[in-house]
């Protein structure tokens, strides 16, 4: 019988995780640092992420009550995903955003244990919270009729964000439309009542739809009823779910061949963004809430 091997999944795991999360990992070891000999097999990791040891040593800190104390934000990620994913074994329904204090039960809890089996797209969940807590903002040099002006941007702001695909090259901008992905399914998991008090202008609402049906040889702005069936009764909330769909959709286009198994998640999305941002509100409400805006600095409303 072949013994397992650690895959792809795992060594990126490895990749993020530093020194100190290896001791937290393997406390029972003397780990010099991270190039001394830790290569476990997939369950291995799974398991150890996903014991109950290591969450209290995480999340059980009663003097500050701040896990990133404790371990990388990566690795405490990964201890909320993996502990989720363990609690829908018994779990009979989630919580689902309705509106602002609106909530109501999901029961079809089938369809997130399969879609969170998958080790690559619980990799994708922690990659994607963890990147929220270093967040890239700037401005880029923009030329116009009248000279060259600075156009700012933050991978928080959608408008802003999209306002990017006028200005970046060809090569760029699947970079920004995944990006845009993310921070639609971002918003739309972790700060929904944030999105919907905040909500977007007409203006912002049609640079926001326009930037998701430009591709080369095919012109897709969309009329005015088709604007307001993206919209539907979510609101921004309901549109951000809409385009992050499609953001991915295009982005996972451009690729190139191969896709690497932690990236053709991507090409997964369009049809499954309501799991993954589920299970992105479902970690959130149970493991992130109370340090939610200090962690990603943005207000929850």
């Amino acid at each position: 019988m072949d013994t397992p091997r650690s895959s792809m999944i795992t060594a990126a795991y490895l990749e993020h995780l530093t020194s100190a999360d290896l001791r937290l990992l393997r406390p029972d070891a003397r780990l010099a640092g991270k190039d001394e000999a830790f290569r476990p097999v997939d369950s291995e990791l799974d398991e150890m992420l996903g014991s109950t040891r290591l969450f209290e040593r995480v999340f059980g800190q009663p003097d500050t009550g701040d896990p990133l104390l404790a371990a990388s934000p990566f690795l405490v990620f990964a201890v909320a995903v993996h502990r989720a994913t363990s609690d829908l074994d018994s779990a009979t329904y989630v919580s689902e955003w309705l509106g602002l204090g609106r909530r109501a039960p999901v029961f079809d809890v089938a369809r997130l244990r399969e879609f969170m089996a998958a080790p690559a797209r619980r990799l994708f969940l922690i990659e994607l919270l963890a990147s929220y807590t270093h967040v890239s903002s700037g401005s880029v040099l923009v030329q116009t009729r009248r000279g060259f002006r600075r156009q700012r941007f933050s991978e928080l702001d959608p408008v802003r964000l999209a306002a990017l695909l006028d200005v970046v090259s060809a090569a760029e901008r699947p970079g920004v439309l995944r990006r845009l992905g993310d921070v639609a399914l971002f918003l739309t998991g972790v700060f929904p009542d944030h999105v919907a008090r905040r909500g977007f202008g007409p203006i912002e609402e049609g640079r926001l739809i326009r930037s998701s049906g430009r591709q080369p040889g095919r012109d897709m702005t969309l009329s005015h009823d088709a604007q307001n069936t993206v919209v539907g009764d979510r609101g921004a909330v309901g549109l951000l779910e809409q385009l992050g769909r499609r953001w991915y959709r295009a982005a996972f286009a451009s690729l190139p061949d191969p896709i690497a198994e932690n990236v053709a998640v991507i090409g997964e999305l369009p049809d499954r963004f309501d799991e993954a941002r589920r299970m992105l509100g479902y970690v959130t409400e149970h493991f992130l809430f109370s340090n939610r805006d200090r962690w990603f600095g943005l207000s929850g409303g």
